[in-house]
Order: structure tokens, then sequence, then C-alpha cells
């Protein structure tokens, strides 16, 4: 006889409505007229994520392990990071929907005659707000599945679309291009990883749910080659998506080619929902088994934040620099993940959302950043910048103080938090290196400070273009943001406390 699934659709409400307002994006393309339609699919994408976070808010006092069976929790660490991903979006729209980042025609050869003529006509790829709306409905899926073939489908229904949207942009058609293959052929290898792992945890454990191998690794209930093996894998396909070294070759190319926008988007919110996803993994199914992953994932940390903060010395793009401290950030994170307590889980949701809202509003000031043939990346380039726009300079310069761990700054309260937690659970090696780590990042962040505001200007050196109310937006709240958090830290921080839970 067939039982029906139980399925909490109050609780389920805030992904369906994001995925709503993406098939309703889907139907804008194909109903609106082409002079109309970015302004509707801007309006329907930004309405969409406000609805879906006053239902999570509305909702947020329910929480309850039997929403979808056994694959899908909500708990207090699914509706901080839910919420915390949907805040990031809503800004990461506003800087997508500013215009000139994106193709004319995307499936225009690169200097082709076509491109020429969809550019002189105006035409612009709207579709880039129903895939962004498909992405978040993924990302928010990630960090509250409870077994491995919704986590596998999750991580899909968020990579699918930065693939196509990580190959739309305007300037450097073929490096685009080229960052979007490097992603879909990387991304499709660690997906295969991820199930390769999902399948040596079904053959330990004989289920699927993390709570069943929590179970089965408490009783010792199968063979340790296959958990040990399945742990490894599992990790590999999660370890690709924060970026952490060794699977980290695509960061650089895909955020150097990517469309600045899409950029910021990746680098804010995927990472929330993969740290999410591997705090749940970790905290949840593999907590029992602390001495096989411990100290695998302690040397991957350290690794991960060496080489981020010292390949990025080196770097003369900003884009290239910004990905490489995003992947000692991804080191940083998984602080957390190895300090396995609560004070971690709240170090690191906090985290999470300083350095997303500082990292939108580093990739914002590098779309303003331009000359006669659009935006420039190029370090060189933007020598004595701070002294002809010091508002957008100095908003920049915040953002990277705020990434160094700079007092008074949101980064600072970030790394202090995640390291007391560390130590807290008796992993001090980790706290060495990270506070070590900090100091050789801050020698190239200053060296970029010192690049805007203490170098006279070329005779090529770029201007700043005059950013939009929406692009102002942007970057406004991530300054207050990145201030506030710093100087009143308590004011997330106790949240975080409140929601750092997860049922079992």
């Amino acid at each position: 006889m067939f039982t029906p699934p139980h399925l909490n659709y109050a609780l389920l409400a805030p992904i369906l409505i994001i995925l709503a307002g993406a098939l309703i994006g889907v139907g804008v393309e194909a109903f609106v007229r082409k002079s109309q339609r970015a302004t509707v699919q801007l309006w329907v994408a930004l309405i969409t994520v406000v609805a879906a976070l006053i239902e999570l808010l509305t909702v947020r006092n329910q929480r309850s392990t039997l929403v979808a069976i056994d694959s899908f929790t909500f708990d207090g660490a699914t509706v901080f990071m839910q919420a915390t991903i949907l805040v990031l979006a809503f800004f990461a729209l506003l800087l997508i929907s500013d215009r000139g980042n994106f193709v004319a025609q995307a499936s225009a050869i690169p200097g082709s005659e076509d491109e020429r003529t969809a550019d002189s006509d105006g035409k612009t790829q709207t579709e880039v707000f129903p895939l962004t709306l498909f992405a978040i409905s993924g990302m928010m899926l990630f960090p509250a599945a409870t077994d491995l073939i919704t986590l596998f489908v999750a991580l899909e229904i968020l990579s699918l679309p930065l693939y196509l949207m990580a190959g739309l942009s305007r300037r450097r058609r073929l490096l685009s291009q080229e960052a979007a293959l490097k992603y879909f052929l990387l991304g499709a290898y660690s997906s295969a990883f991820f199930l390769f792992g999902g399948a040596f945890l079904y053959g330990y454990s004989g289920t699927l749910t993390l709570n069943g191998i929590a179970a089965a690794i408490s009783a010792s209930a199968g063979n340790d080659i296959f958990l040990l093996l399945g742990i490894v894998f599992l990790m590999v396909g999660l370890l690709f998506k924060i970026g952490a070294v060794p699977f980290h070759s695509w960061t650089p190319d895909v955020y150097q080619g990517a469309p600045t926008p899409i950029t910021g988007f990746m680098a804010a919110c995927t990472k929330v929902a993969a740290v999410g996803a591997m705090l749940r993994i970790f905290y949840v199914a593999l907590s029992a088994d602390l001495i096989e992953w411990r100290p695998i994932v302690t040397v991957i940390s350290i690794i991960t934040m060496l080489v981020g903060a010292i390949a990025a010395m080196t770097q003369r793009d900003v884009k290239r620099t910004l990905a490489f401290s995003s992947i000692a950030h991804a080191g940083f994170l998984l602080i957390g993940i190895v300090a396995l307590n609560q004070s971690g889980l709240k170090a690191t949701l906090f985290y999470l959302v300083a350095y997303g809202f500082a990292t939108l509003g580093a990739f914002t000031v590098v779309t303003l950043v331009r000359d006669s043939a659009g935006e420039v990346t190029d370090m060189n380039r933007w020598v004595g910048l701070g002294k002809k726009s010091p508002l957008i300079a100095g908003a920049f310069c915040l953002f990277l103080l705020s990434f160094g761990g700079i007092p008074l700054t949101s980064g600072f309260i970030a790394k202090f938090s995640i390291f007391t937690a560390a130590y807290e659970g008796g992993n001090t090696t980790i706290v060495v290196f990270g506070v070590l780590t900090s100091a050789i990042a801050l020698f190239f962040y200053l060296r970029v400070i010192v690049l805007l505001f203490f170098t006279e200007p070329k005779s090529d050196a770029v201007s700043v273009s005059i950013p939009s109310l929406k692009v102002s937006c942007v970057l406004a709240a991530s300054v207050i943001v990145t201030i506030l958090l710093g100087v009143y830290p308590s004011i997330l921080l106790n949240t975080a406390q409140s929601f750092a839970t997860f049922l079992r």
C-alpha cells in the first residue's frame, strides 16, 4: 500500500516562492516586450526574494525535522542561513540589474557580426534574473537538506545556473566562455566525487539520511574503509564549492572571467550555502567519527589559508586578487567546522554574514572602475584612484581592511570569534596558523591601499563612473553592515547564538 509522503508546505514555502518567481521570470521572457523585459524581470525577482524572506521570518519558530520526510530539516541554522542567502541575494540582484555587464546575445560568436548587431540594437540578456532565482532556490535547499540525494539535487540546482551565467560577460567574451567551461567541467567532476562518496556512505550505513549515518557510526555498524572513503569523496564535492585547496583551481579563472555582478553573487551566496551544508554534514552526520576527519580538515584549512594569502600577493588583476582572498577565507571558515562546538557554529554563521557583505561591496566597487572601453581590473591602472574618487576608493579599502581582520570592522569580530571557538575546542595549532596567515594577508591588502591613496596617478589611469541608485544602495548597505558589525557585533552575535542549533 502506498503511503503518501508528509510535506510541511508552510516550512517549504520560502523555497517554493523562489521557484515560483523563477518560473514567472521564464514566462516574462516569452510574453513581455523586449523593451520592458529588464524592468519587469528585476521587479519580479526582487518581490520574489522579499516575499520569501517575509515567509521565512513568519515561520522561523516552527522548528521541525519532518518537513519533507527525512530529507529536509527546518531548524535554527536553516533559518539563519536561508535568511542570509536571501538578504545577500536581494542586493546582488540590484547589482546584476545594472546595465552594461552582460553580453547582448549569448549565442553570438565573440567578435562576430551578430554580436556587433546585437550590441548596436541595445539587446541585453534578461534571462539572468530567472537563472539567479533558480540558483537561490538551490542555495536555500543545500544547507537544509538532511539526506544525500536531496543534497546532490540542491548542489546541481545551485550550480547549473552559475555555469551558464559565468559565460555571459560583455567584455572579454572568450575569457568569460573559458571560465564557464572550466567551471562546468570541474564542477561535473566534483559532483561525481560527491555521488561516489554518497555511495560509499550508503554502503557503510545502509541509509542516505544524515541521522541514519550518525547512528551507524555510533554503533560501528559497517566497514570503516567504506566510511573513510565516503567522507573523503564527499568532502571533495563540498570543498570544491567553497574553493578550498587543492580544489580551488577554478576560482581565480571563474572570478576573473565571469560578469562582475555574478562573481559577487557567487562569492557571497554560494559560500553561505556550501559552508552551511558542510556544517550540517560534519556536525550532524559525522560528529561521532571526529578522529577520522578532523586531521584531514585541519590540514586542508591550514594549506588553504596559506595558499590563498601567498598567491594573492602575486596577482595583478583585482578580481583574481579577490579570488585568492576568497580562497583564504574558505580556510578560515573551515576552522568553524574543525571546532565542532556551538561557539564554532555561531562564529561561522557570523563570519558568513560579515564576509558576504564585504565581498559583495568589493565587487560592486570593481564594476564602477572603468575607462572608455568598459570595466578595468588591471591593478596597475588603479594607481592613485583614491585621489580621483576618495569615497569609492575609501569604501574599497574598508572592505579590504575587513578581509584583513582590522579592528572596528566586521572581519575582525568574525576572525576573533572563530579563533576563540577553535581555541575552546583545543585546536591551538590551527589558531596559530590562522593568526599568521592573517598577518600575511594584511601585506597585500595594505599594498592595495598604498597603491590607491599614496601613489601618483599614471597617464592611463582609470576613472570611477557615477553609480546608479541601485548600485549606490548595494555599496551603502555593504559599508554600513561592515562598520556596524565591527562596532556593535552583539547585534548579530546574539542572534547567531540563538539560531546556532541543528535538530537531529
